[in-house]
């Protein structure tokens, strides 16, 4: 079983930065995808960034440019850092992994609140 967890969120200003960690699987195999998905206030959740284990990595048009993905192969630390906030990113941010560790069913951090607001 693999457990995610995730920390990193808070109240910050628009324009301003975070930086989100998610402590991911013990190993991570060339197929696995694991990233970052966002659930804003009354919206259904949304892809924000995912890499996978070959390092190929996607992310969504709205945070392209200000957001970035890294994987720290060291410990299998996935981050995202943030830059330029806006409100409309405010969300609660997923951890998300599918993968060799979990017979590719998807799984989920219990999520970290993000809020832009001044």
């Amino acid at each position: 079983q693999v457990l995610l967890v995730e920390w990193g969120g808070g109240l910050v200003q628009p324009g301003g930065s975070l930086r989100l960690t998610c402590q991911g699987p013990s190993k991570i195999f060339n197929s696995d995808v694991i990233g970052w998905y966002r659930q804003p206030p009354g919206k259904q959740r949304e892809l924000v960034a995912t890499t996978t284990g070959v390092g190929k990595i996607n992310y969504s048009e709205s945070v392209k440019g200000r957001f970035t993905i890294s994987r720290d192969g060291a410990d299998n630390r996935i981050h995202l850092q943030m830059n330029s906030l806006k409100p409309e990113d405010t969300a609660v941010y997923h951890c998300y992994y599918r993968g060799a560790g979990t017979g590719f069913r998807e799984t989920w951090g219990q999520g970290t609140q993000v809020t832009v607001s001044s």
